[in-house]
């Protein structure tokens, strides 16, 4: 922006007049609320535009009084805050900067939609406006129509205070039942479902079948104390029913009935506590069922958080019936925005509905997810191309990190799909109906890649893959393996074969599981799928009918949103809500506990959580069956101990029946920015599953440097029966991975130890130089592994020779299978492969030095 005039201050005559002037606009507001909180503060805020890219929306909610939001220079303009759960608006308070309003509105939404005035003036001043308003609403808006000056509209700070519900009172400003999950005993057509009674529409309604009795049933999602029920009946209403409270939707109790209903609107006071609330008629007032508009119930003790909710901007929703040129257009200008651009901040899901789409190429970039919408691969069928390549990198695939593709059945245009990647890029419930290449154009380097719960038709073939992992899937069968390709539980895989040709291929895979994912229901609402646990599996869950598992409806999911506060998610958390992060970079200044057994964390397009000031971004509690899944840790310039712990230390509890899955988690420190993290990972839980993660201390981009982006380790694993399918660590300080608990199994470990010790004596463990990729402490006497592999390539002094990759107490109980070591050019060298077992790995040829078994 141009220089702008002088922030001004208002004079008291001014002030006194404007407050007379909102006074006279809106309604008498209630008795003062002295304590009523900062509810805008960190919250998602929106505008109609902004000047340029250092003045966004985000910057007038951030509580920095030295950001701001300018808008474009015309009228009208807006910003938007979405405080996260309707509240009782009590305050709001506006810290222009120089370019002001002269005439602007304060409104109130609860859809975002329908806006009501809660104050308006044509007098404005600049300075700063500190308004006493009464309303009600999710969203706030400053709608401005005239500016004071030939710049835009441009605040400071845009501040929201009021309530949804915390005190002892009855909040009758949130409806805890709008959007979460109902059932009824029965339902009059497909028109009528139990889910219209609380959809927040009054246009639509449940009905029931015409007989008694009925009832209809709503699920809080957590245990709340109901103070007030409100029915709003249509015609074929009740005339005995009650109103039940349930804690666990099987004993009820009743808190109110009536044997003389007469319709209408009933607003009912009542007292009761659960997590459920039933409306049970017992008699029609007509020959209809009973059918209701809407039912609202009002809680005390707390504000509801909802659940569900749109996905943001960067959720790309694609449907059949829109033209090919269309879907194209859309897939390229993601791509062009993500083909190179592998630290910025940009995050996209593009999502494909259920049908067939024909005569496109969707080329996936970075932080770049794409998915089908159905229940299985096979509801959505591209008749045309799913394409990773690497033109940008010069056909070097070594840095396709960060995208993912999943649940979609590909024809390809000709016979084969191009998926040239590297680390954090996984294919899953992928139906390839033709080969799939794994090389770039060219047959570039590639480093190495993770397929689960999918079938290829044709032939897969790995071409310059140094190291590859499948399981739980279909393939026509392989056409070569570079250093070691791994299959556990592929049927048509290879027999183990390692080191000529590098076949390592498991029968079975001893557990697993696929990561839950959203899909449209026949409703068209989203639903979030959860894939039992398998035992033993081999081949795809879902080529004899549909995987097994349970549906979650959105609802009952907080739809976290970048700007949304961990204080916020935390709350959701306690509610009893599940967690969908959408795309983009969340800012996590406290802790995100996640405590609850069964809790699903998903994220969709890479959202990458950043902790600040050095906190652990993340904990599990020692319970049962938390689904971890599509998440990225990006370490923060403070040192954070941990950046994902699973289980408190000390976790004793088992969970074989319903373990804790960690699946297509990543970790990363520097790269983006100069990060700090003493470990990634720690899991402490018994039995948990690690299914593909990828550990990355980074070795290029901003912020690298042996003191700058420091890591000592980048999992442990204390917990006993833990498996891990897929890991990919590499370029940590100290020992990559640390086994410490008992009955470990590992299958599939790629890594390269740190490029960047200045010289032996900095990396020097005990009388050893270097430490081991993979250390299984000297007390554990049970762990298998399988198709492991590390690389050197100390390019800052080469002449550094580590004593071994694999470190391990030699007994029968502790065992390795297909271990590789490799020198990258002959920069430095590995002496041993595991313990004193293993001929060095140095030169210039990049041979692989092999041992089939240890011990």
């Amino acid at each position: 922006m141009s220089p702008v005039p002088s922030r001004r201050r208002r004079p008291l005559l001014a002030a006194l007049t404007a407050l007379l002037a909102a006074v006279a606009l809106v309604a008498p507001p209630g008795p003062a609320r002295a304590a009523d909180p900062l509810l805008s503060q960190g919250r998602p805020t929106t505008a109609s535009s902004t000047e340029n890219a250092g003045t966004p929306a985000s910057n007038a909610t951030d509580g920095d009084a030295g950001t701001r939001w300018s808008s474009a220079f015309a009228d009208p303009q807006w910003i938007q805050v979405d405080l996260g759960a309707t509240a009782a608006v009590s305050r709001v308070s506006l810290a222009w900067e120089g370019a002001y309003a002269r005439a602007y509105q304060v409104q109130t939404s609860t859809d975002g939609a329908t806006w009501t005035t809660v104050f308006s003036t044509t007098s404005g001043d600049g300075g700063t406006d500190d308004l006493t308003v009464s309303g009600t609403g999710r969203y706030v808006r400053v709608y401005g129509t005239a500016r004071a000056t030939g710049y835009g509209y441009s605040l400071w700070e845009f501040q929201v205070y009021g309530s949804t519900g915390g005190g002892s009172g009855c909040d009758t400003a949130t409806n805890a039942a709008q959007g979460r999950p109902a059932t009824a005993s029965s339902t009059e057509n497909a028109g009528t479902p139990a889910s219209a009674a609380v959809d927040g529409n009054p246009g639509t309604r449940w009905a029931s079948a015409a007989a008694d009795p009925q009832w209809l049933r709503i699920d809080l999602g957590s245990v709340r104390t109901v103070c007030r029920v409100v029915l709003s009946w249509e015609a074929a209403y009740a005339r005995a029913y009650q109103i039940q409270t349930s804690t666990d939707g099987a004993t009820w109790t009743t808190v109110y009935g009536t044997t003389t209903g007469d319709g209408g609107t009933d607003t009912v006071t009542v007292t009761g506590t659960g997590r459920y609330l039933r409306v049970y008629g017992t008699a029609r007032a007509t020959g209809y069922g009973y059918s209701l508009w809407e039912v609202a119930v009002n809680t005390t003790g707390g504000g509801t958080i909802p659940g569900g909710g749109p996905l943001g901007p960067n959720v790309i929703t694609f449907d059949p019936s829109m033209s090919a040129a269309t879907i194209q257009g859309q897939l390229d200008t993601v791509f062009r925005t993500q083909e190179s651009n592998q630290f910025g901040t940009q995050r996209y899901a593009l999502m494909f509905k259920p049908g067939d789409y024909s005569g496109i190429n969707a080329q996936i970039g970075f932080y770049t997810s794409i998915m089908g919408l159905g229940r299985n691969p096979g509801d959505v069928r591209i008749h045309g191309d799913v394409t990773v390549d690497a033109g940008w990198f010069n056909g070097n695939a070594t840095q396709n990190f960060w995208r993912s593709a999943s649940n979609m059945q590909v024809f390809p245009s000709a016979g084969f799909t191009r998926w040239a990647v590297s680390q954090a890029a996984p294919f899953r419930r992928m139906d390839i109906q033709g080969d799939l290449n794994l090389a770039p154009n060219g047959y570039g380097w590639a480093s190495g890649g993770y397929i689960a719960d999918s079938r290829v038709t044709g032939i897969v073939q790995p071409y310059s893959q140094q190291q590859w992992y499948t399981r739980d899937s279909n393939v026509g069968g392989y056409l070569n393996a570079v250093w070691n390709v791994t299959n556990s539980g592929v049927v048509g895989a290879p027999a183990t074969s390692f080191p000529n040709p590098p076949y390592t291929t498991l029968a079975q895979t001893p557990v697993s599981r696929d990561v839950p994912y959203l899909y449209l229901d026949a409703a068209g609402a989203y639903q979030v799928f959860v894939p039992s646990t398998r035992t033993n599996a081999s081949g795809a869950s879902w080529l004899g009918g549909s995987t097994a598992g349970t549906s979650i409806p959105l609802s009952q999911f907080y739809v976290a949103r970048p700007g949304d506060s961990a204080a916020t998610i935390n709350a959701a958390l306690t509610q009893g809500l599940n967690l969908l992060f959408t795309p983009g970079v969340y800012a996590v200044d406290q802790t995100i506990a996640v405590n609850r057994p069964g809790t699903v964390v998903l994220g969709i397009g890479y959202p990458t959580l950043v902790p600040q000031n050095g906190v652990v971004p993340m904990t599990v509690a020692d319970v049962d069956g938390v689904r971890l899944a599509g998440l990225l840790f990006d370490a923060g310039a403070v040192n954070s101990p941990v950046l994902l712990q699973v289980g408190p230390a000390g976790s004793s509890a088992r969970h074989a029946a319903n373990p804790t899955s960690i699946q297509d988690v990543f970790f990363r420190i520097g790269g983006a920015h100069a990060g700090k993290a003493t470990t990634s990972l720690v899991v402490n839980q018994d039995d948990a599953l690690i299914d593909h993660i990828w550990a990355w201390r980074g070795d290029h981009g901003t912020g690298i440097g042996w003191t700058v982006n420091t890591a000592d380790t980048g999992l442990i694993v204390n917990g006993d029966n833990v498996t891990a399918l897929g890991l990919f660590v590499e370029h940590y300080q100290k020992h990559e991975v640390i086994w410490n608990g008992e009955n470990g199994r590992t299958i599939f470990f790629q890594n390269e130890l740190p490029y960047d010790p200045p010289n032996a004596a900095a990396w020097t463990n005990g009388s050893r130089v270097g430490y081991a990729a993979f250390k299984v402490a000297d007390s554990v006497t049970s762990f298998e592994g399988w198709g492991m592999g590390s690389y050197c390539y100390f390019n800052v002094d080469p002449t550094i020779a580590a004593y071994h990759a694999f470190e391990a107490p030699t007994r029968s109980g502790v065992r390795f299978h297909d271990l590789l070591t490799v020198s990258l050019g002959g920069n430095g060298s590995i002496t041993h492969v595991v313990n004193d077992t293993g001929a060095a790995a140095q030169g210039t040829a990049t041979v692989p030095v092999n041992v089939v078994s240890y011990p």
